[in-house]
């Protein structure tokens, strides 16, 4: 039987983008699809265009063609319905631009500036604009990332969203797949790692930046396995204080502090064993 994934990056880019559209907002609903990321609106040039034409035509195609999978229809091939990109208009482009210009500045958050980001308020998630061509070929902006109400008439906001029910079972998903793992699966606060891996899927959830990486699964899975090993460096930490604390009042500590000392014991006398069968150098 083919091996079926549990997470993949498509459905976890489709979630984390309809949770961050849940942060935004937009003149029209359909302008919440962008073709193409770009640092700034000096970027927007021919090549830049005929790249976003070309992912539109793409990812027109692939919906298409996934529809018609859907439906029942399997002679239907990808390049039957993916449109032509040179006949697809200017107009109907959608850039996503990667800016701080409408977060409100902060101040004294942050007593050393690094980067931009510390001169504005924290964000959830990096901040973007959706700029577009009008009849006119002028770009007019079509949406804001962390904005409540109207383009012109709204105000900065980053607690009126949230991330969808999906993802949230993805993030447990993720983690209850990890701690599975051999290396992880035989300690006894096993639970406490994935609930701490959890909890860090949940602040940084959003802060997957796609104008970085198309990969996902790889930031999140690398997000668990710094809260596993934070737990298991916390409880080795613990667990050397209760054994300090034992052998100061004459007690047998844990089981994994009398085998280390009889592993280094063993180590000592191996090495003096080494060091008195060695031979001496030759003389030449």
């Amino acid at each position: 039987m083919r091996k079926v994934k549990y997470l993949n990056n498509r459905d976890l880019l489709k979630q984390i983008h309809i949770s961050k559209n849940s942060f935004s907002s937009y003149i029209d609903d359909e302008h919440h699809r962008f073709d193409i990321i770009l640092p700034s609106l000096e970027k927007v040039n021919r090549l830049t265009i005929a790249e976003a034409k070309r992912n539109r035509a793409d990812r027109i195609g692939k919906a298409a063609y996934e529809q018609a999978r859907m439906s029942g229809d399997k002679k239907t091939k990808l390049a039957e319905v993916t449109p032509d990109w040179r006949k697809i208009e200017k107009t109907d482009l959608i850039f996503r631009i990667m800016t701080f210009d409408h977060i409100p500045k902060a101040p004294g958050r942050k007593r050393k500036t690094k980067t931009i980001a510390d001169e504005h308020e924290r964000c959830n998630f990096p901040p973007f604009q959706h700029w577009k061509f009008d009849e006119h070929d002028n770009l007019v902006c079509v949406g804001k990332s962390h904005w409540e109400g109207g383009l012109q008439n709204g105000s900065f906001s980053k607690s009126h969203g949230r991330i969808t029910e999906e993802l949230g079972r993805m993030f447990l998903k993720l983690a209850d797949r990890y701690g599975t793992r051999s290396n992880w699966r035989g300690y006894t606060y096993n639970d406490e790692m994935r609930a701490q891996a959890v909890l860090q899927l949940s602040q940084i959830g959003l802060q997957f930046d796609e104008s970085k990486s198309e990969n996902p699964f790889a930031y999140y899975t690398a997000a668990v396995t710094n809260s596993f090993t934070r737990v298991l460096n916390i409880e080795k930490k613990n667990q050397n204080i209760r054994d300090d604390i034992l052998q100061e009042n004459n007690l047998n500590p844990s089981f994994t502090r009398q085998n280390e000392n009889v592993f280094k014991e063993d180590k000592e006398k191996l090495a003096e064993f080494y060091k008195s069968i060695r031979r001496p150098k030759a003389d030449y």
